[in-house]
């Protein structure tokens, strides 16, 4: 498995790749600073929006990515709703917003519907 980074030393790197690009990003909700997990909205904002959510690819330990409200882009209050209901189960969550008009996210890692 890949050594993982402390949940706010990976929002803020992911928040300067951003900011590097002049992409709006915005922390929606803070987390536990070491064990907290990220979601990520990407926000298209003409009512389209997508959340992704962090998992493990069980075949070589690696972190990928799961379009949590689907593979289709679903509209603001249908994410906000999912995100509501992660962290019910997940008190530790981060939220990352990312407003792109293109629909980017800007991971590294592999992200699968």
């Amino acid at each position: 498995m890949e050594p993982r980074l402390k949940a706010e030393i990976w929002i803020k790197a992911h928040i300067r790749k951003c900011s590097f690009l002049n992409i709006p990003v915005f922390v929606t909700r803070r987390g536990d600073e070491t064990a907290g997990s990220a979601l990520i909205k990407v926000n298209r904002l003409n009512n389209q929006c997508m959340v992704l959510t962090p998992t493990t690819n069980f075949e070589d330990g690696s972190r990928k990515w799961l379009q949590g409200t689907g593979a289709n882009w679903v509209d603001e209050e249908t994410a906000d709703r999912y995100i509501e209901k992660q962290i019910n189960f997940d008190r530790d969550l981060w939220v990352l917003e990312i407003e792109d008009t293109e629909g980017r996210h800007f991971l590294d890692e592999k992200v699968e519907s």
